[in-house]
């Protein structure tokens, strides 16, 4: 007889499905949120005040925390809403596709670079005695490595008719270009340097750089002799990236066969391959 799950239940189900490094980036902020709810505007004001980011060149580098802890403060609902909701729909492809660590570096690079940019422009024109919070700048990291990705993908927003991903996330950088001198309170030099770190990084992995691995031989070192090591990520690689096992696993013609096919996806995207061509990548990437 079927039985029907409850909400508790399907809820379960979709925290555990999602990958882990969107899974917890999405639990904390929203954990972090509801305490700053339940803690009442003073609470919230002295989270600002410790965690918040002044961008402030001062502050910036003997406060260097700040950088990283802005990320998770939300000013109210719908601040938390727009950057969850688009972290949760893109985050979870471009994680898919890249690997946990891949993806992690990516966000809080984009967030990070963000907040340093903004500190280059407020040594330059003044000010930065306002604290800044909210994930913005690394969601829009994570949303243009998810048009670099996936540049034909159409999303779909309201009242819109369907948009690639690569038009929908130029326009929305270029709204924030066209009012960044606007006093609107919105952090736009933090979206644009998330953006702009977002794309960086990711033609950096392109053409080889491994965040993974590196990440993975830093940690090795405080890792126990005994102890698993952590999972590759089963991103896309270009033909810079192979190892020379890959050279003894397969032969000339096949290797050069996932060499165009990685430099393609480096072009225009994983969804720019055909079905065999990704049926061929499956199958190569298996014995690497």
């Amino acid at each position: 007889m079927y039985q029907q799950e409850s909400f508790g239940q399907a809820f379960k189900r979709g925290w555990l499905m999602m990958p882990p490094g969107l899974r917890w980036i999405l639990t904390i902020n929203v954990v972090v949120f509801f305490g700053m709810l339940i803690g009442g505007s003073g609470f919230s004001n002295w989270l600002n005040s410790i965690f918040g980011f002044y961008s402030d060149p001062v502050v910036t580098f003997t406060q260097p925390w700040r950088v990283v802890t802005y990320m998770f403060l939300h000013g109210n609902f719908l601040h938390i809403a727009f950057n969850m909701l688009w972290l949760w729909f893109l985050g979870r492809m471009v994680e898919q596709q890249l690997g946990t660590l891949n993806f992690l570096t990516i966000y809080f690079g984009a967030g990070i670079g963000g907040a340093l940019l903004n500190t280059l422009v407020t040594a330059i024109t003044g000010g930065g005695d306002i604290p800044t919070i909210g994930a913005s700048g690394a969601v829009f990291g994570i949303m243009v490595a998810f048009a670099m990705l996936f540049p034909t993908f159409k999303l779909m927003l309201l009242l819109l008719p369907p948009i690639e991903a690569r038009f929908l996330v130029a326009g929305l950088i270029l709204i924030d270009l066209l009012l960044i001198s606007s006093q609107d309170g919105v952090a736009r030099i933090v979206h644009i340097g998330g953006a702009f770190w977002g794309w960086a990084l990711v033609k950096l992995y392109f053409r080889g750089y491994h965040y993974d691995l590196w990440i993975s031989s830093f940690l090795k070192k405080f890792r126990r002799p005994d102890s698993p090591p952590p999972p590759r990520s089963k991103g896309p690689r270009n033909k810079n990236m192979h190892t020379i096992s890959d050279a003894e696993i397969l032969d000339e013609t096949e290797q050069n066969e996932l060499d165009r096919i990685l430099e393609k996806i480096s072009k225009s995207g994983y969804e720019g391959l055909s079905d065999d061509e990704k049926r061929t990548l499956f199958e190569l990437s298996k014995r690497n």
